[in-house]
């Protein structure tokens, strides 16, 4: 790629004075043994290009014996420096071939030459032509940035990585490079689109990087080594979340380093899990706020009520009525995918068939119209028009929710598995007691209405009809 900054001819003409070796008056000792360059160049050209080299120039003149001035930069590459100079006669930018860790070494030397018209040249095309290398090496393209404000460019697109992608920044190449301060702004904040229990484990990643001489498996440590450890993460242990994570990943994630916690500390997290009743939530951190677009595109659920449901489906107990539920982190190891919205889409079963048959472990919700009342079941087999028949299974349940409140969910099984879910392209989703009907498969359903009478619980008190204010179908999908 080969970019003109300047189209004027004269410029151009500037290039021929790069090869002049009777008219320069200056020269350029460029890098270090045993990669040294001395470049001929023209002090007048470098004086109005670069406030940089005109502030060195000023005290390296020629002297009485007409000496010529020399200057030295050690720490800018031959091959670096050659593209620079031809950019300061000519304005021409060769990348040609370049790789991106060479553009990136272009702009440090702009920076450092006070180069700004290239240095924000070369900020937007590594930003808009190579993010994916940026996000790789993270910890370079974090420190190099934040030594400079001319690179405002690059520390924004560090912070916008950290607050909407930090998994991205975890992952990266050099992750375990990350200063402290850099892992601490990063894990202290409220919005971190990540679960705890990663947070947790990339935390001992890092940690475990700084001491190279401790073996990964904390049951080979002695209390040295735990000690030692302990004060690596001193200034980051304050900041994990650790009541919010499940009594699964606290046996399997936490037990195994509890030398690393207080005594206080482990004794509270354990009595969270067994007795709730015994401790405070006072002054414990809250779960991350976990955007919700994230997770669901959805106009009648919010993400506890994702949660609850995501939870029934691995068969996780809920927990939702328990005193430490708004200290647990969300249960949200799913994307749910938007495969239907009633008020998009329309309120029809052929709709409904278009969009949703074939697609197995889709999720429904219900607005019921005129109540604070959602409704909705899980099927874990597929919708199919054609079929006109039952569907035996016993992984399918019902549900409802009064105001988006999980404090009042109720949540049932299927009893009569051979009556679980029924398949006909009249039919919208039909769970059973749940039967949403029209007697024109292209006409809105003019037929809705709850009965108990396959599933264990009752979700409604009335089995009378009622109308739909909106309803949307999710295929529930591995995060």
């Amino acid at each position: 790629m080969s970019t003109e900054l300047f189209s004027k001819l004269l410029s151009q003409n500037y290039i021929e004075l790069l090869k002049d070796n009777e008219y320069y008056d200056n020269t350029i000792e460029v890098g270090e043994d045993p990669n040294v360059k001395i470049f001929r160049a023209h002090m007048n050209i470098l004086c109005y290009r670069s406030p940089y080299l005109r502030r060195t120039l000023a005290s390296n003149k020629k002297n009485v014996n007409d000496v010529l001035s020399h200057i030295k930069l050690p720490n800018i590459s031959p091959d670096i420096f050659r593209i620079i100079l031809r950019y300061i006669y000519g304005g021409i930018l060769s990348l040609n071939g370049q790789e991106t860790s060479d553009i990136l070494k272009i702009l440090i030397a702009a920076e450092v030459l006070h180069l700004q018209e290239l240095v924000d040249y070369l900020q937007k095309c590594l930003i808009e032509n190579n993010s994916e290398w940026l996000e790789q090496h993270f910890e370079l393209i974090h420190r190099t940035s934040f030594q400079s404000n001319s690179l405002s460019e690059l520390q924004q697109f560090c912070t916008n990585l950290m607050a909407e992608s930090p998994e991205k920044v975890f992952k990266s190449f050099d992750f375990t490079s990350l200063s402290e301060n850099s892992l601490t702004s990063l894990i202290k904040k409220d919005d971190l689109q990540m679960r705890e229990i990663d947070v947790w484990e990339y935390v001992l990643k890092w940690g475990l990087a700084q001491n190279p001489t401790l073996v990964s498996d904390s049951k080979s440590w002695s209390d040295d080594d735990f000690k030692t450890m302990k004060n690596t993460l001193q200034n980051c242990l304050p900041l994990i979340r650790f009541f919010s994570l499940s009594s699964i990943e606290f046996s399997q994630k936490v037990r195994p380093y509890q030398k690393l916690l207080s005594q206080q500390l482990y004794d509270d997290l354990l009595d969270s899990y067994l007795n709730p009743n015994v401790i405070s939530t006072d002054n414990i951190l809250l779960p991350r706020n976990i955007r919700m677009d994230k997770i669901i595109d959805s106009k009648i659920v919010n993400l506890n009520i994702v949660s609850v449901i995501s939870r029934r489906i691995d068969k996780i107990e809920t927990g939702y009525n328990s005193n430490f539920a708004r200290i647990r982190e969300l249960h949200l190891p799913y994307k749910f995918k938007l495969l239907l919205r009633g008020s998009r889409d329309r309120f029809t079963p052929d709709k409904f068939h278009e969009l949703c048959d074939d697609i197995s472990n889709t999720v429904t919700f219900i607005k019921v119209k005129g109540e604070n009342e959602i409704i909705g079941g899980y099927n874990p087999l597929k919708w199919i028009s054609s079929s006109l028949s039952w569907h035996k299974t016993d992984e399918s349940f019902i549900f409802s929710f009064n105001n988006k409140d999980i404090n009042n969910a109720i949540i049932s099984d299927i009893e009569n598995t051979n009556f679980a879910l029924y398949n006909n392209y009249q039919y919208g989703p039909h769970f059973g007691d749940i039967t949403i009907y029209s007697s024109n498969r292209s006409s809105d359903y003019n037929n809705i209405y709850y009965k108990k009478q396959n599933y264990k619980k009752r979700i409604r008190d009335s089995e009378s009809n009622f109308y739909i204010e909106d309803y949307e179908v999710f295929q529930i999908v591995k995060c």
